[in-house]
């Protein structure tokens, strides 16, 4: 039995409730845990926890509508989903985004598509190419 923890990624987030919903229903994760500080989501062997900027520093950041597309960060969370075209429906309906289909590429074994959160944080989705 692994007594290690789960791997793991860290989002901060000005609206965790929303930022959480997003990726839940947007990636089909599963809530396992949350407070007023961070919400935690699992997907088989990988956890996204949603952690909540604090009140002080959030109230200084905007988040513009669509948001601004944080391109230049060094770390991207590419996340599988059973079907990349409805988890783009599902990202719009949520307030965020994910590239048209052309925009898709294959590689070792998967389809993927890049996109963005509610706050402007980019991700990857990827579904199996079988």
């Amino acid at each position: 039995m692994n007594t290690r923890p789960k791997p793991s990624v860290v989002i901060f987030a000005k609206d965790i409730d929303a930022m959480a919903r997003f990726y839940r229903e947007t990636a089909q994760m599963t809530e396992v845990h949350g407070d007023r500080d961070h919400i935690v989501l699992d997907e088989e062997g990988f956890q996204l926890v949603v952690h909540g900027i604090p009140k002080r520093i959030a109230a200084t950041i905007e988040i513009t509508r669509p948001p601004l597309v944080r391109e230049d960060t060094p770390i991207k969370v590419c996340l599988p989903v059973s079907s990349i075209e409805q988890a783009r429906t599902k990202a719009a309906e949520l307030g965020g985004r994910i590239g048209p289909k052309a925009k898709e590429w294959t590689a070792r074994g998967f389809r993927a598509c890049d996109g963005h959160d509610p706050e402007g944080n980019v991700f990857q989705v990827r579904e199996s190419a079988a």
